[in-house]
């Protein structure tokens, strides 16, 4: 009991110096209160956003004057109510949550938020949010990863529940606490939003791909002979143990005067097929006069997508493009999307052909994801280079494959880099990272892409205390849909890792 007591006193403790101990209700609906007409402001903004019904809560941060808050959330029938006292965060009850949102499906709900002052309660204009009919899918997986450049301290693989608050690890490096031991873990990537069939990269210390097919956990090591760059950005064939690979050469370079703080250097790229059942590695593009990275392949598999810059114009050497020449011409470094047909019977592929042409309008693209559907194509453009995570000029567009039109999702889009993407398995919602709120970390948005074409106003991933996406230093990288979790323990991960 002693022990339990000390326990609980120090829990409570610490949820008051944080402050977000008011997630039950204290005070009341004010019955007296002024309407003032400046808008309230909170973080993170859900105003007037298209949230999947299956969401977290979207808790949040009360930024307007007050020593308490009273928020309601309904539409005048049914109300959830939520107070804040000495405290700015407004945490809504999971079960209640869900229980309005499941009712309201394909209406709108308005949030109406009540602030004490000095002087006695006021009440703020309602914003309103609307429920989409779709869900989302439930777990999105990515890396949080310190803005580090050289050493792999402490970074992870890691899934979220996007109907709660779960979070838990894929795997974590140096759980060892040997920081002489660091190595990297990347990439990681589904097929058809499964989980029984990933993999994942690890750098440097025990390197190789770590590649999951059923109960079977394995590292491949492909041989320096045989890949000499190493396989790099992958691809699952939507139906086959088929994996299309990247390989890259890639460094990095620092401005000394510039808002953008780094450049990552791709100086020599080409793709690879690689038979998971067989064990056959097979080349697609070997070629020193263009840089091919970035693979994708169509749903029904017919089809591989990818990126290329043609660097004839900057290669000088008879060899890759070196470090010299890229920090000379990186500018003029543009990549358009292409795409090679293929054949699953005999497994080859036919001739290129190029689907977007950022290069003619001095623009350049990554990241090319098909939708489900296959009608659209998703990709960043940025002013040049393939590495937009950092690019502030990087934003969302898409290809209507079917209307050949090619526009920028500009209601999602932010003035800060908008970068890696992923489409729901409906196609109806998207994820991507941006560094939108400091310029310096990325976050996971969300955006409602509906039937039309168009994406709507992008909402930022829902924390149990909204205050964690200010105080956390890491950023998330390559999020990922799926629609189970990964089954694969972190322990098996690492015994297969160690080769233990």
């Amino acid at each position: 009991m002693k022990a339990t007591y000390i326990f609980a006193l120090i829990g409570l403790i610490w949820i008051g110096w944080w402050g977000t101990a008011c997630s039950e209700k204290t005070w009341d609906v004010p019955t007296y209160y002024t309407e003032i007409q400046e808008p309230v402001s909170i973080y993170p903004d859900y105003k007037e956003v298209i949230i999947p019904p299956n969401i977290a809560p979207l808790n949040f941060l009360v930024r307007s004057p007050g020593r308490d808050y009273v928020a309601v959330l309904g539409n005048g029938k049914e109300e959830l109510v939520v107070s804040a006292q000495a405290s700015q965060t407004i945490q809504f009850d999971e079960a209640a949550w869900h229980r309005l949102l499941d009712a309201h499906r394909g209406d709108s709900l308005q949030m109406t938020i009540y602030a004490r002052l000095s002087t006695g309660w006021v009440r703020y204009p309602a914003y309103s949010f609307y429920i989409a009919r779709e869900e989302i899918d439930p777990y999105v997986a990515y890396r949080l990863i310190e803005p580090g450049y050289s050493y792999y301290r402490q970074l992870g693989l890691y899934q979220r529940n996007l109907t709660n608050f779960d979070v838990r690890p894929i795997y974590e490096n140096n759980r060892r606490f040997d920081y002489t031991d660091n190595h990297c873990v990347n990439c990681h990537a589904f097929q058809q939003y499964r989980t029984d069939r990933m993999l994942f990269h690890v750098r440097t210390n025990h390197g190789g791909t770590v590649l999951v097919q059923g109960d079977e956990v394995r590292k491949l090591e492909f041989p320096r002979k045989t890949v000499p760059m190493g396989a790099v950005y992958p691809a699952w064939h939507p139906a086959k143990d088929w994996i299309v690979f990247s390989s890259n050469r890639t460094g990095q370079a620092f401005h000394l005067q510039n808002e953008e703080k780094v450049e990552v250097m791709d100086m020599a790229s080409d793709l690879f097929f690689y038979d998971a059942t067989q064990d056959r590695t097979e080349w697609i593009c070997r070629t020193d006069s263009a840089l091919e990275t970035f693979p994708a392949w169509s749903p029904s598999g017919d089809y591989l997508y990818y990126c290329a810059a043609d660097v004839r114009s900057v290669n000088v050497r008879p060899n890759a493009l070196s470090a010299g020449d890229f920090l000379l011409n990186y500018r003029a470094i543009h990549y358009n999307i292409m795409r090679l047909p293929f054949d699953a019977q005999t497994q080859t592929f036919g001739a290129a052909e190029c689907m977007v042409d950022c290069a003619a309008e001095g623009k350049s693209a990554t990241l090319p994801r098909l939708s489900p559907d296959g009608r659209y194509l998703l990709f960043t453009e940025g002013d040049y280079g393939q590495f937009h995570i950092w690019h502030k000029s990087a934003n969302l567009c898409v290809k209507d494959l079917e209307m050949n039109e090619t526009y920028p999702l500009s209601e999602a889009n932010n003035n800060d880099a908008d970068s890696y993407h992923a489409w729901s398995s409906n196609g109806r919602w998207i994820v991507f990272s941006s560094r939108r709120d400091d310029g310096s970390y990325t976050r996971l948005y969300l955006t409602y892409f509906d039937t039309e074409g168009k994406a709507h106003k992008a909402f930022m991933l829902p924390q149990l205390d909204p205050a964690q996406n200010l105080l956390l230093l890491k950023s998330y990288n390559v999020p990922e849909f799926t629609r189970e979790p990964v089954k694969i323990t972190p322990d098996t991960f690492r015994k297969v890792i160690y080769q233990e």
